[in-house]
C-alpha cells in the first residue's frame, strides 16, 4: 500500500480576486486577441468584470516595469502580463524579448505576486496569430490560467 501524498492543487474559480492586464500596445492587432482570450477565461472563471483592469503600455520592454508598479500597489492578486514580440531583420528581437522576459520573473519573484506570463516571441506573424486565437489556442488564456492556479496554490502555502 502506497503512502498518500498531501498535493496541493489551485483551483480555477476567479471569484473574488482583483487582476490586472498588462498589455502593449506594439502588436495591437494581436495583442487585443491576447487580452480578449484573457478576458474571457477570467470572467469564465467567476471574476467579475469590474475587478479587471486593463493597462496599455507601449510595448514588451516595458511590461517589466508596468507590472512591477501594480504588484508593489497592493492592489492586485495577480496580473496578466501581454505582448507580441515578433522577430525582424535586426538583433532588436533578442534583447527586448530577452530583458522582458528576465524583467517579468524579477517582478514576481521579487514581490511574491503571481504573473501569468502571455508575451509572446515569434518568427513572424503568421506563428503570432496561430497563438493569439487560431490554431494553438489563446496564450492569452494560458497566461491567465497559469496566473490563477498559482494565485490558489500559494493561499494554501
Amino acid at each position: 500500500m502506497k503512502n498518500s501524498l498531501l498535493t496541493i492543487e489551485g483551483q480555477l474559480s476567479a471569484a473574488g480576486l482583483k487582476v490586472a492586464v498588462a498589455a502593449s500596445r506594439f502588436n495591437s492587432i494581436i495583442v487585443d486577441r491576447l487580452v480578449d482570450g484573457a478576458v474571457d477565461y477570467l470572467t469564465r472563471h467567476g471574476l467579475e468584470r469590474e475587478n479587471i483592469t486593463l493597462v496599455r503600455l507601449p510595448g514588451a520592454f516595458e511590461l517589466p516595469v508596468v507590472c512591477q508598479k501594480l504588484a508593489r500597489s497592493g492592489k492586485f492578486d495577480g496580473i496578466v502580463a501581454l505582448g507580441a514580440v515578433i522577430r525582424g531583420a535586426t538583433p532588436h528581437f533578442d534583447f527586448v524579448a530577452s530583458e522582458a522576459v528576465k524583467g517579468l520573473a524579477l517582478v514576481s519573484l521579487d514581490t511574491g505576486v503571481p504573473i501569468g506570463f502571455g508575451l509572446l516571441t515569434t518568427d513572424d506573424v503568421e506563428q503570432a496569430v496561430e497563438r493569439a486565437g487560431a490554431k494553438s489556442g489563446n496564450k492569452g488564456a494560458d497566461a491567465a490560467s497559469a496566473m490563477l492556479e498559482t494565485i490558489r496554490v500559494l493561499e494554501q502555502l
